[in-house]
Formats: C-alpha cells, sequence, structure tokens
C-alpha cells in the first residue's frame, strides 16, 4: 500500500495557523472585473457548447455524448463559482454573488441558500469528532467501528466502497438528495431555496423537453451533469480523507489547525486545475475561505511553506479511497485491511 506519510505537513508547521489567518487576510479583496471574467469564460463556453450539443443530435448521438462529457468540465467550473459566492469571495456585493449563487443553483442542481448553510457548517465543524454528519463525508472511528453490530459494519463499509461514494452517490446527491433540504427541514427559508431552484430545474426541463424531446434530456442533461457531480464528489472526497489529515474530540478540538492540517493541497495539472477553479489548494481555502479562488496561487507563491504542505499527487489520491476509519491510537486514517492486520495501532 502506498505510504502517504510522505505528505509534507510538516512544512506548515513552523507557523501558527493563525499566525496564517493574518497573513491571508491580506487576499480576500475580490477584482470586480476579474471575476466578470471568470464567470464569462465559465458560463459562455458552458452554453455554446449544450447548443453544439444539441444540434449535434441529428448528427450522432456519440458526437452528442462527447460533447457532453467534455461540459462537464465547465459545469463543476460553474460549481466552484457558486462555491466561491456561497462564501462571499466573488464579488464585494453580497446580494449580487447570492443572486448569482441561486441562477448557477439551477444548473449544478444545487439550491444555493440550502448548500451555503450546510457547507458553512462543514467549515466550522471539519476535523472534530463531536460534529460530524453535516456537509462531510461519514467518517468512523476504529472504536466505533467496532462497536457496530454486523449489519451496520456492512452497511457502513458498503457506503465507503468506491462504488457506492463515486458510482451511485454523485447521481444520488445531485439528482435526488439535493431536492430536499435535508438537515434544514425545520426553516422556511431552506424550504424556499430547496422548492425555488426545484421550480428553476422543473422549468428548464420542461422547455428541453418540448423543444427537443426526451434525447437532450439523455444524452446532454444527464451525462454532464453525472460527470460534473462525480468530479466534484472525488475533489471534496480527496480534500479531506487522506492518511495524514486530522481529527479530534470536541475538547482538543481548534478551528484553524484542524483546517489548515486537516485539508490537503491537491496537486494538478495546470489544465485541471483550471477546470476546478483551485479547489485543490483547500488546505489555505479551509483557512481562510473569504479569498477568491483565482488568488489562492498568488498565496502559494508568495509563501513557499503553504506551497510544500499537505501535498498531494493525483498517484497518492487514488490510495485514499481504501482509508476508512480514523485511528485515533496513531491518528491517521487507515484502511479495513490494516484494522485486521493491527498496522494502524502498531504504527503509532
Amino acid at each position: 500500500m502506498f505510504d502517504q506519510s510522505t505528505l509534507s505537513s510538516q512544512s506548515t508547521d513552523a507557523r501558527p495557523a493563525q499566525e496564517w489567518v493574518k497573513i491571508l487576510s491580506n487576499y480576500r479583496e475580490p477584482d470586480a472585473r476579474r471575476s466578470w471574467f471568470e464567470l464569462a469564460v465559465t458560463m459562455g463556453p458552458f452554453l455554446v457548447l449544450w447548443a453544439l450539443a444539441w444540434w449535434s443530435l441529428s448528427v450522432s448521438y456519440w458526437l452528442t455524448l462527447a460533447i457532453s462529457m467534455g461540459n462537464a468540465a465547465f459545469l463543476l467550473r460553474l460549481f466552484a463559482i457558486q462555491h466561491d459566492c456561497g462564501h462571499g469571495a466573488f464579488f464585494k456585493n453580497r446580494t449580487v454573488s447570492d443572486w448569482l449563487g441561486r441562477v448557477i443553483g439551477v444548473l449544478t442542481l444545487t439550491p444555493y441558500d440550502v448548500w451555503r448553510r450546510s457547507h458553512s457548517i462543514h467549515h466550522s465543524s471539519a476535523g472534530n469528532l463531536g460534529r460530524r454528519g453535516m456537509g462531510d463525508v461519514h467518517t468512523l472511528t476504529v472504536e466505533e467501528y467496532r462497536a457496530l453490530t454486523p449489519l451496520n459494519r456492512l452497511l457502513y463499509r458498503l457506503y465507503r466502497h468506491p462504488v457506492v461514494l463515486f458510482g451511485l452517490g454523485p447521481g444520488y446527491l445531485f439528482l435526488l438528495q439535493n431536492r430536499l433540504p435535508l438537515g434544514l427541514m425545520g426553516h422556511a427559508r431552506y424550504w424556499v431555496s430547496a422548492m425555488g431552484t426545484n421550480a428553476g430545474i422543473l422549468m428548464a426541463l420542461s422547455i428541453i423537453v418540448y423543444f427537443g424531446g426526451l434525447m437532450p434530456v439523455l444524452l446532454i442533461f444527464l451525462p454532464t451533469t453525472i460527470l460534473a457531480a462525480t468530479a466534484g464528489v472525488w475533489l471534496f472526497y480527496v480534500q479531506h480523507q487522506f492518511e495524514t489529515t486530522q481529527w479530534d474530540k470536541d475538547e482538543d478540538w481548534q478551528l484553524h489547525d484542524a483546517a489548515l492540517h486537516g485539508s490537503s493541497h491537491y496537486v494538478l495539472p495546470p489544465v485541471l486545475q483550471w477546470v476546478t477553479a483551485n479547489l485543490g489548494i483547500h488546505h489555505v481555502h479551509h483557512l481562510y475561505s473569504r479569498i477568491p479562488f483565482y488568488r489562492l496561487p498568488q498565496v502559494l507563491r508568495d509563501h513557499v511553506e503553504l506551497a510544500q504542505g499537505n501535498r498531494m499527487t493525483i498517484r497518492q489520491s487514488l490510495a485514499n479511497t481504501r482509508m476508512n476509519l480514523w485511528d485515533e491510537s496513531s491518528r491517521r486514517l487507515i484502511s479495513f485491511a490494516q484494522l485486521r492486520t493491527g498496522q494502524g495501532a502498531a504504527r503509532s
């Protein structure tokens, strides 16, 4: 098994996480012209490729499918812009950010206000063993897993299986789960957000079916959505699910330390970094979420300590799918195989 202890987290240890917060505040101001430019070069190609895919239905279904799958990259980037809007990092004007996020939410099938709240909870509790369950990947400790009944162990193993997490999970999350404000059902505001987004989606699909029938839905809408959702779920997974991540009990948990040391720096090729809107620079984002995504590379250029911290390559990230349990004794995420052989405790 690949040893992810080679991830360089030590380089960020020299400076306290709270001190980094003060430094990163210098990068928080968005540039309105740059934000509009990033929106244009993302939304524009997305709409053009949608139209091109629709036109290609009369030429070749395979061509349509290929264009639709390529367009998933721009839908993923639109979600990243929606993400920045939720953090108030895309425009200085919060109203503009919120309404842009709501419009994009119809395209990404994500109710903006519901997602913004659940994501805020994620940011305020990531790495806290006492506050799991909202906006995170369900993770058990070794002791919690051992205390489960055989049936519940099986269910947890099924949930953590890559086929479920990255095969069935993205479609379920974006097509079904997002239709209701789960976890926030008692608040009218989030019902309005969910139902308003649902109404927008239904209206858009009705227009598509009226003018083009079912094929644009089957060969354009669904492939683009599912592929973008899968990529998004994968990114979210590798950002916190790696061997040397950080989890603590509530009394020991510290917000800024968890943000800096419990989030990865996913090193991607330039094209993928552009498509994902620098979401791989997640340790910096989690430490200071108000930084616009287009300023994150500047942070790494200015501070080599952050550039070297928590680095993870694509090859290393693939091993993360085998990490399933937090071992409090070794303070590492371990696999079911390591639990059986006792390797997790031995490495402490």
